[in-house]
Protein backbone atom coordinates (compact mmCIF):
# COMPACT_ATOMS: atom_id res chain seq x y z
CA UNK A 1 0.00 0.00 0.00
CA UNK A 2 2.82 2.54 0.26
CA UNK A 3 2.69 3.05 -3.62
CA UNK A 4 -0.59 4.58 -2.70
CA UNK A 5 0.27 6.81 0.24
CA UNK A 6 -0.73 10.19 -1.39
CA UNK A 7 -4.15 8.53 -3.47
CA UNK A 8 -7.12 9.93 -1.96
CA UNK A 9 -10.01 7.48 -1.01
CA UNK A 10 -11.26 7.10 -4.17
CA UNK A 11 -8.32 6.91 -6.33
CA UNK A 12 -8.23 3.30 -4.28
CA UNK A 13 -9.54 -0.18 -5.51
CA UNK A 14 -12.20 -1.59 -3.09
CA UNK A 15 -9.73 -3.93 -2.01
CA UNK A 16 -7.58 -1.59 -1.10
CA UNK A 17 -9.80 0.62 1.19
CA UNK A 18 -10.52 -2.73 2.48
CA UNK A 19 -7.38 -3.42 3.42
CA UNK A 20 -7.06 0.95 4.85
CA UNK A 21 -10.07 0.06 6.63
CA UNK A 22 -8.86 -3.15 8.46
CA UNK A 23 -5.49 -1.44 9.21
CA UNK A 24 -7.14 1.87 10.62
CA UNK A 25 -9.15 -1.21 12.86
CA UNK A 26 -6.27 -2.24 13.95
CA UNK A 27 -3.46 0.32 14.48
CA UNK A 28 -4.44 1.32 18.31
CA UNK A 29 -4.77 -2.71 19.61
CA UNK A 30 -8.62 -2.19 20.13
CA UNK A 31 -9.88 -4.53 23.40
CA UNK A 32 -12.47 -5.40 20.91
CA UNK A 33 -12.67 -5.33 16.56
CA UNK A 34 -16.15 -6.18 14.46
CA UNK A 35 -15.63 -6.71 11.13
CA UNK A 36 -18.16 -6.90 8.98
CA UNK A 37 -17.34 -8.89 5.52
CA UNK A 38 -14.16 -8.06 6.13
CA UNK A 39 -12.74 -9.67 2.93
CA UNK A 40 -15.12 -8.33 0.63
CA UNK A 41 -13.52 -6.85 -2.15
CA UNK A 42 -10.67 -9.12 -1.74
CA UNK A 43 -8.79 -11.83 -3.88
CA UNK A 44 -8.97 -15.19 -1.84
CA UNK A 45 -4.80 -14.95 -0.92
CA UNK A 46 -5.56 -11.62 0.18
CA UNK A 47 -8.73 -12.05 1.76
CA UNK A 48 -6.87 -15.28 3.44
CA UNK A 49 -3.87 -12.89 4.81
CA UNK A 50 -6.54 -9.93 6.30
CA UNK A 51 -7.99 -13.09 8.21
CA UNK A 52 -4.95 -14.36 9.56
CA UNK A 53 -3.73 -11.46 10.27
CA UNK A 54 -6.64 -10.82 12.72
CA UNK A 55 -6.55 -13.92 14.03
CA UNK A 56 -3.37 -12.66 15.16
CA UNK A 57 -4.31 -9.82 16.79
CA UNK A 58 -7.33 -11.77 18.01
CA UNK A 59 -4.61 -14.11 20.30
CA UNK A 60 -3.74 -11.38 22.93
CA UNK A 61 -5.83 -12.64 25.70
CA UNK A 62 -6.79 -9.33 25.99
CA UNK A 63 -8.64 -8.67 22.72
CA UNK A 64 -11.24 -10.19 21.00
CA UNK A 65 -12.40 -10.13 17.21
CA UNK A 66 -15.47 -10.78 15.90
CA UNK A 67 -15.94 -11.22 12.01
CA UNK A 68 -19.69 -11.79 10.42
CA UNK A 69 -19.35 -13.17 7.10
CA UNK A 70 -20.79 -15.00 4.37
CA UNK A 71 -17.07 -16.19 3.08
CA UNK A 72 -16.52 -19.72 4.02
CA UNK A 73 -13.31 -19.96 2.82
CA UNK A 74 -12.48 -18.62 6.32
CA UNK A 75 -14.64 -20.29 8.17
CA UNK A 76 -11.61 -22.70 9.46
CA UNK A 77 -10.09 -19.81 10.97
CA UNK A 78 -12.26 -18.90 13.67
CA UNK A 79 -12.22 -20.49 17.47
CA UNK A 80 -16.12 -20.14 17.33
CA UNK A 81 -18.82 -20.17 14.41
CA UNK A 82 -22.34 -18.88 15.07
CA UNK A 83 -24.65 -19.69 12.37
CA UNK A 84 -27.96 -17.50 12.16
CA UNK A 85 -30.74 -16.83 10.13
CA UNK A 86 -33.40 -14.20 10.13
CA UNK A 87 -31.96 -12.55 13.24
CA UNK A 88 -31.96 -16.72 15.01
CA UNK A 89 -28.66 -18.65 16.12
CA UNK A 90 -29.51 -21.85 14.69
CA UNK A 91 -26.10 -23.65 15.43
CA UNK A 92 -23.02 -22.82 17.75
CA UNK A 93 -19.85 -24.72 16.88
CA UNK A 94 -16.60 -24.17 18.84
CA UNK A 95 -13.40 -25.06 18.57
CA UNK A 96 -11.12 -26.70 20.92
CA UNK A 97 -7.88 -28.15 20.64
CA UNK A 98 -8.34 -28.36 16.71
CA UNK A 99 -12.00 -30.48 17.06
CA UNK A 100 -15.30 -28.57 16.24
CA UNK A 101 -17.84 -29.32 18.62
CA UNK A 102 -21.33 -28.53 17.32
CA UNK A 103 -24.35 -27.12 19.40
CA UNK A 104 -27.69 -26.71 17.79
CA UNK A 105 -29.52 -24.21 19.32
CA UNK A 106 -33.70 -24.93 19.99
Amino acid sequence: MKDHLHKLPRQLSGGQQQRVAIARALVHAPALVVCDEPTAALDAATGHTVMELLRAASSDAKRAVLVVTHDNRIFDLADRLISMEDGRILSDDRAQSGVRTHETVA
